[in-house]
């Protein structure tokens, strides 16, 4: 049994397919019958992607799985159960793979100009966004609405503030540039995090080589800052800079599904805690990968892997092929994966927009 069919959850059920093949009932539980690709949000958001180009299908992709529609409402570890809201399902062996929530964090009086960026539907919202914002200030002739309209905040540095905010001004700069009232008007994009550098949870190397990236194409970077007071005509950030604008791009609030809250589990950090083999400690038939998982890092001693797509991915087929060597496929293998020192996708597009 998979729970979640996120980026952990569809590669756990394709690599446990594989392996065992016949030799085994999966079922895969999940609210929708399609899988989300989130490394591709940028494009869906630039125009570059049809947003059903970044989704697919589970029952189509994943022969020899069980695919359930439904919404796990609480899991029974001691009786084997889980339930949802369509009845019971049993299981041997469980993967958790439940995923993230994220929240648009309502903020006082610009909550209508807060926007998120964690699913198909946040980024086509974005992109209208930015279209109507522009817009508006290439209407306008008060110079402190024009700049506010042009002026987008991204709070949080992590991968979808980084992707969001490259990607945003890639876009606002393509829109601005086809409207001859928007000729010399500053578009700004600020990227700002409390952390000492960019993508926090992964090493400075790959950090110092995105913030260039994204300084060379205008971004402007502010770390070690935050969201300090908020107000109709725009923000102060805690540095002390207030920037009139009318969008924040919000990416801070990602939390492990609240589905782990209640399964009786130790847990790290609001996720469950799992040894290398991404195996429940006491629980061997249960297993977590992904967002819900606090994976121990043996990268880094003591420290536990951070929440991103790269390795839910691994995690996920990890955990598959672990739970088939569980019932007699192949041998048990240790989660251990270095992030790749490449986020170009992040900070480049390498074909020319085609926006309506």
């Amino acid at each position: 049994m998979i729970v979640g069919a996120g980026v952990a959850g569809y590669q756990a059920a394709r690599a446990l397919s594989r392996r065992v093949g016949d030799g085994a009932e999966i079922m895969l539980v999940n609210p929708t019958g399609v899988a989300l690709h989130p490394e591709l949000l940028p494009q869906v958001m630039t125009g570059v992607l049809n947003p059903d180009r970044v989704s697919v299908p589970l029952a189509e992709t994943l022969p020899g799985v069980r695919v359930v529609l439904g919404t796990v409402t609480h899991i029974d570890a001691r009786a084997r159960r889980v339930l949802y809201d369509g009845g019971v399902l049993d299981y041997d062996r469980l993967i958790v793979a439940a995923g993230g929530v994220s929240e648009v964090a309502q903020v006082s009086a610009v909550s209508a100009h807060s926007v998120g960026f964690h699913d198909v539907g946040q980024a086509l919202h974005l992109r209208d966004h930015i279209h109507r914002r522009l817009s508006l200030a290439a209407a306008s002739t008060d110079p402190f609405e024009r700049a506010a309209h042009c002026t987008f905040v991204v709070l949080g540095a992590g991968y979808a503030g980084t992707a969001a905010a490259s990607a945003g001004q890639w876009l606002s700069q393509s829109i601005a540039c086809r409207d001859p009232r928007l000729r010399g008007q500053p578009i700004r994009w600020i990227l700002a995090d409390p952390a000492e550098w960019l993508l926090p949870d992964m090493r400075h190397r790959l950090s110092r080589t995105t913030a260039r990236m994204l300084r060379s194409q205008g971004v402007e970077v502010r770390t070690q800052t935050s969201l300090g007071q908020v107000t109709s005509r725009g923000l102060r950030l805690t540095d002390g800079e207030f920037i009139p604008t009318r969008t924040i791009v919000w990416s801070f609030g990602v939390r492990p599904d609240p589905l782990v809250t209640n399964l009786g589990l130790a847990a790290e950090q609001g996720r469950i805690r799992v040894d290398e083999h991404l195996a429940v400690p006491g629980r061997p038939e249960i297993y977590a990968c992904g967002d819900v998982a606090a994976v121990p890092d043996l990268t880094r001693p003591g420290k536990i892997t951070p929440m991103s797509g790269q390795h839910a991915l691994h995690q996920g087929r990890l955990a598959g092929g672990n739970v088939a060597a569980s019932i007699g496929y192949g041998s048990r293998r240790p989660y251990r994966h270095r992030i790749h020192d490449s986020i170009v996708d992040l900070v480049r597009t390498s074909e020319p927009l085609h926006v309506a």
